[in-house]
């Protein structure tokens, strides 16, 4: 089967295609088809089903283009596993931040109903696999409100927890050595606003990235707080962190509690606190899945197989 979809001429093909048609490669590699550009026509080859599946994909890429103004691998990704990239539109939850070049949406039911928990309540409590945008998600409502005035700063913290295999002594100050464990923070952040914007504002210590340790003995008035891979605290920790929240603050505990690098014998903090805090009004607990994840297509595939493996024992 064949069929020939034209393109808009003021769109450039770089957009809609992707860096070195890296878009057009995930849709030939997914659905098992032959893509060929020529002027203004893209035509699809293959199988009934492929051909209709990578047109229908294609026009919805396009009309995302021309609504947006652009078209990024995540949104790809979204339409490749039947999400709604007008799901946050619908709804009124998309995000602003400071990067100019873009809101961030929740592209599935799941994130939906995760960004419309934590603007809810003052502690929400997310699990889920890799990939489902727990952390990314609660860095972009912290940002938001940041924007607003809503806080007057933001302080995300993590357990310096090795994931599996131990890194020994790491060279350097403290910041240094510290740094490694606190880059997925940084990279969220990045991806929100200018580097020159964020170094400004936590030279300011209006925006505070540290070791969970760092937290203890500290009250934090008006902040969004944020405790990433909370599944390697114990318990005592998971206390001391929840018992950090302030007048006007709102806290958000995100956690992959299927990855818990935690020595043998020992409860994950997080775990114990949901069993014990889930059913407090005014604590909000949303738990993903794997439907829910935004990163490389085959990042799904992989949560599952690993799921399905565990599964048969």
């Amino acid at each position: 089967m064949q069929i020939t979809i034209q393109l808009n001429p003021a769109q450039k093909e770089v957009e809609l295609f992707g860096p070195t048609d890296s878009y057009l490669r995930v849709l030939r590699e997914s659905f098992d088809v032959k893509i060929t550009a020529r002027d203004t026509n893209l035509t699809i080859t293959g199988n009934e089903s492929g051909v209709k599946k990578t047109a229908e994909i294609i026009r919805k890429m396009q009309k995302h283009l021309i609504k947006n103004g652009s078209l990024t691998s995540t949104d790809v990704t979204a339409l490749l596993t039947g999400q709604d990239l007008n799901l946050a539109d619908e709804t009124g939850s998309a995000i602003a931040v400071y990067s100019g070049k873009k809101v961030i949406k929740p592209l599935t039911k799941g994130q939906l109903k995760y960004v419309k928990t934590m603007l809810k309540n003052d502690l929400t409590f997310c699990t889920g696999p890799a990939g489902t945008g727990k952390t990314y998600l609660a860095v972009a409502i912290a940002v938001s409100m940041l924007k607003k005035k809503q806080i007057r700063r933001i302080v995300l913290a993590r357990p310096a927890v090795e994931a599996g295999e131990k890194l020994g002594f790491l060279p350097g100050d403290l910041q240094a050595k510290v740094n490694p464990y606190l880059r997925p923070l940084f990279d969220a952040l990045e991806d929100m606003m200018s580097f020159a914007q964020m170094k400004k504002l936590m030279e300011l210590d209006i925006i505070e990235i540290i070791p969970l340790a760092f937290m203890r003995g500290r009250t934090l008035n008006e902040a969004a707080v944020i405790c990433d891979e909370a599944q390697n605290t114990l318990p005592l920790q998971m206390l001391m962190v929840l018992t950090r929240l302030g007048h006007g603050s709102k806290m958000i505990i995100t956690g992959d509690i299927t990855q818990i690098d935690l020595d043998i014998g020992q409860k994950s903090g997080m775990v114990e606190a949901i069993e014990i805090l889930g059913r407090i009004k005014g604590i909000g607990c949303v738990s993903l899945t794997r439907r829910d994840i935004v990163r490389h297509r085959l990042v799904q595939n992989i949560v599952a197989a690993y799921k399905n493996r565990k599964a048969k024992g």
